[in-house]
């Protein structure tokens, strides 16, 4: 056990943390051991993961010092951001940039930072087809860690850019699932049109990235897309519907409508499906499905997330 190296995870109770966590640990001929990095090591989470035999490590993405610490040692770190805990898109820039700095400062050998695109190298801010948000943004959870991806490689870490894509598991947790409209019907509702949502389960972000790791360098210095399938809202809400036995409609809304919902966060998500919309090329381009297969051979489709997690699904009778 003592000459396994240190994967560093932060964010190891949250979904894509938590995700490359559980896979290291559930592979018991893995060369690697975790170091979970939490806030709270008495969490109900942190203690699931020590029981399984990661090494809990208490420290706060704010606190460059403390990330420092936490990656002393170790052979590689996986790097995330909360944007949705503080919809600060300048806090997590500074996260992000807090998380390489401490990298660096640790010697680091393999980093991979979970990432998105910085939409305003296809959106400008001049550009008045998708209103400009917090002055500076267009997408402001996506262009916080996409400005960030230069800073990684700025610093000369041996970094993978790994840009992920839509959860399914939003499905269950963000409250973006089907919704009664009438006695015997629901809907999904994103302003999509036809085009295609590239998506994927959380846990196979962190399966992925332990393929990631596992490869040793062939992927550092590389920028990587994951998604388990590509999905019209109507086949997702064909999906949903075969699935669960209900019936649920595909609800395509203008994006400016969906943007005036008024639930936290409802302006940014209403650009980010415009530009996923508007972007299909590019967006599903930058996403490789035989790459995320050869990284993580267990990838799951909709159909089979569905198979397993659709009794997960909050549905109001």
């Amino acid at each position: 056990m003592s000459d396994k190296k240190i994967i560093a995870v932060v964010g190891a109770t949250g979904a894509q943390g938590g995700s490359l966590a559980r896979a290291i640990l559930n592979d018991k001929n893995s060369e690697y051991k975790v170091r979970a990095i939490t806030r709270d090591i008495n969490s109900e989470k942190a203690k699931a993961l020590a029981s399984m035999g990661a090494e809990l490590f208490q420290a706060d993405v704010n606190d460059t010092e403390s990330i420092s610490k936490a990656f002393e040692g170790a052979y590689g770190a996986f790097c995330v951001t909360f944007f949705w805990e503080h919809f600060s898109p300048e806090q997590e820039t500074t996260q992000a940039k807090n998380m390489a700095d401490a990298a660096k400062t640790a010697g680091v050998k393999h980093v991979i930072w979970s990432t998105l695109e910085d939409t305003r190298e296809w959106v400008p801010l001049h550009d008045e087809s998708m209103p400009t948000l917090a002055g500076q943004y267009k997408v402001p959870h996506f262009d916080s860690k996409g400005v960030a991806d230069k800073y990684y490689k700025e610093l000369g870490l041996n970094v993978t850019i790994l840009r992920t894509s839509f959860y399914w598991d939003n499905l269950i947790h963000f409250g973006l699932g089907p919704q009664k409209v009438s006695d015997d019907k629901y809907a999904i509702t994103f302003p999509m049109g036809d085009k295609k949502l590239p998506g994927i389960a959380a846990e196979d972000i962190g399966k992925c990235a332990y393929g990631i790791f596992k490869n040793g360098n062939e992927f550092a210095g590389k920028t990587l897309g994951i998604a388990g399938e590509f999905l019209t809202g109507e086949q997702l809400a064909s999906g949903l519907s075969k699935s669960l036995g209900i019936d649920v409609a595909f609800n395509d809304v203008p994006a400016n409508v969906y943007r005036a919902f008024g639930f936290p966060g409802a302006e940014d998500m209403g650009n980010m499906f415009q530009f996923k919309r508007d972007f299909e090329n590019v967006f599903c381009g930058n996403r490789n499905i035989d790459v995320s297969m050869q990284l993580n051979p267990s990838l799951m489709n909709f159909e089979s997330w569905l198979a397993k997690y659709s009794s997960q699904i909050p549905v109001q009778k």
